[in-house]
C-alpha cells in the first residue's frame, strides 16, 4: 500500500510492502526498511529500523503529525488522508517551526531565563530543558511579547507540552 506524505516539506512515497501487528517492510525512494515496533506509551514508540533500535515520540499536531527521532523533528502530513477529509490543513514545511514551546521530548526544565511581560525575538531563548544528559535550548519561534510561562525550573515537562505563551509581534512592533 502506497503513502504520499509531506515530510518536512519534501513530498515522499512510502510504500508498505508487508505489515503485521508489530512490522512491516517498508520502501522510500531507492531505500529498504525491515521495521519492527512496540507501543511504550500513549506518545512513545520503540522502532527496530533494520537492527538498529530507536526510540520515537509521535505527536498529534494541528496539521499532521511531528515525529522525533534522535532529537530530529519530523513534520508528517498525510496526503492522501487530507485529500479524502477534503480538510485544507496547513502544509507544513522544513522552514515551518511549530509556533510553541514545547520540549522535543521528555524532559526537566532547568532554567527559564525569561519573564511574563518580557519581549523576545525569533530565535531567544526561552525555556532550557534537559533529557538524556543532554541540555537543549527552546526558541521563540518569532518576535513577541511572553504572555504566560507555564513551567518552573524542576517541572517534568512531555512534547505537546506548551511551555510559554508569546504573543506575535505586529510588522513595526518593537521588540
Amino acid at each position: 500500500m502506497e503513502y504520499n506524505l509531506d515530510i518536512n516539506g519534501e513530498s515522499r512515497t512510502l510504500d508498505v510492502r508487508s505489515q503485521t501487528e508489530s512490522g512491516a517492510e517498508v520502501r522510500m525512494g531507492d531505500a529498504s526498511y525491515d521495521l519492527a515496533f512496540s507501543r511504550m506509551d500513549e506518545r512513545k514508540i520503540c522502532l527496530d529500523i533494520n537492527g538498529c533500535q530507536v526510540n520515537a515520540w509521535v505527536e498529534k499536531t494541528r496539521g499532521g503529525s511531528l515525529v522525533i527521532l534522535n532529537g530530529k523533528r519530523y513534520f508528517i502530513l498525510d496526503k492522501d488522508a487530507q485529500e479524502q477529509s477534503g480538510g485544507t490543513r496547513k502544509k507544513s514545511g522544513a522552514g515551518q517551526e511549530p509556533d510553541t514551546v514545547t520540549p522535543p521530548m521528555p524532559a526537566v526544565v532547568i532554567q527559564v531565563p525569561v519573564s511574563q511581560g518580557d519581549w523576545v525575538e525569533k530565535g531567544d531563548t526561552v525555556v532550557v530543558v534537559s533529557a538524556m544528559k543532554m541540555e537543549t535550548s527552546l526558541k521563540a519561534p518569532y518576535g513577541g511579547k511572553i504572555t504566560r510561562i507555564g513551567v518552573c525550573e524542576g517541572d517534568k515537562v512531555m512534547p505537546g507540552d506548551i511551555l510559554a505563551d508569546i504573543e506575535k509581534a505586529e510588522a513595526g512592533e518593537a521588540a
